[in-house]
């Protein structure tokens, strides 16, 4: 099985550092309430304005900051630190506290951006430094903004995209633990009421420009918030023939056409947050269980399949190292 290790992360390291704070290509997730709006990124988002939007922006923050953890001693770790130091600071971090408050600002990067902000939120409370002290105050605002939301989500977000419901409260959940105890009872009844009752799913995926299996994060979330011995008897349900490699889109890497379309290019990130989903998924039932072994073995066809193309397409290259890491984690 394929793993992180120091020159992979290094490789990593250094292409993430290189889009982030890259001023364009930028899109922007922004309602222009006025024309006083018509200003540069960079003015409403000082720290998250590069790597092509918000949200990559953020989770790019996550890998590089995690990667330092893990390998100190790579070359790139000190330019990480600097970075940190320059950009991870209280008064930029107001400014994107303050971006928020804006009219029609209630679903920016919802619940995506939201999810992967909280899990850079809890990678750097792992770190001696100060940057999760200033950047606790956006983390605290977007953790209220999914105790004021999960509530009236009556259905779950099943796509494959960013509004992935199970994706993003797999992160959620993670900085929840031993921090916010009433939004961690809020995601487990939720995971419940939507999923508990699922049984022989289809998987009818992927869906032409996913970087997500619906079916597999689901399971994944299923797997944080149902005690071990609930979670087989729920999985065996949910993909009874999963033992047998069937249904066969879940155990089938997706076939990349066109790299340089960022659309497309999101197959690339399908194959890898399978990769991670299986693995996980894998850990969750334990050895013995008839699936781990097929699902072992598919995190590594997947991994096989995109793991070569993290770099080389801008479009793919802005984002895909992070999932990359996940996967390989």
């Amino acid at each position: 099985m394929t793993t992180l290790n120091a020159t992979i992360a290094s490789q990593f390291a250094r292409a993430t550092l290189g889009h982030l704070g890259k001023p364009y290509p930028y899109k922007m997730d922004l309602v222009l309430n006025g024309p006083e709006d018509a200003r540069l990124p960079s003015e409403f988002h000082p720290i998250f304005h590069g790597s092509f939007d918000w949200h990559s922006c953020v989770h790019g923050w996550w890998q590089i900051m995690r990667l330092a953890r893990l390998y100190p001693d790579m070359a790139e770790t000190a330019a990480i630190i600097a970075r940190a130091d320059d950009m991870l600071v209280p008064e930029k971090v107001a400014v994107e506290r303050a971006f928020l408050d804006r009219p029609m600002s209630a679903a920016f990067e919802r619940p995506y951006g939201w999810a992967w902000l909280l899990a850079l939120h809890a990678e750097l409370e792992r770190h001696d430094g100060p940057w999760a002290d200033a950047l606790e105050p956006l983390a605290l605002a977007f953790a209220k903004r999914f105790h004021n939301f999960l509530p009236k989500l009556t259905y779950p977000l099943r796509v494959g995209t960013h509004f992935n419901i199970s994706f993003a409260l797999v992160l959620t959940s993670d900085w929840a633990k031993g921090r916010d105890p009433d939004l961690t009872t809020l995601i487990e009844q939720k995971a419940r009421g939507w999923f508990l009752n699922d049984r022989d799913c289809q998987a009818w995926e992927p869906g032409g420009d996913e970087f997500l299996s619906s079916a597999l994060t689901e399971a994944l979330l299923m797997s944080r918030v149902l005690p071990k011995a609930d979670f087989t008897i729920w999985f065996d349900h949910f993909l009874p023939a999963a033992a047998t490699g069937r249904p066969a889109s879940l155990f089938t890497p997706a076939i990349v056409s066109d790299r340089s379309d960022g659309k497309i290019a999101h197959l690339d990130g399908l194959n890898l947050s399978r990769a991670w989903c299986w693995r996980a998924i894998a850990d969750a039932l334990g050895p013995g269980h008839p699936v781990s072994h097929r699902a072992a073995q598919t995190a590594q066809t997947h991994l096989d399949a995109s793991l070569p193309h993290v770099m080389g397409e801008y479009m793919g290259e802005h984002w895909l190292a992070t999932f990359a890491l996940l996967a390989l984690e």
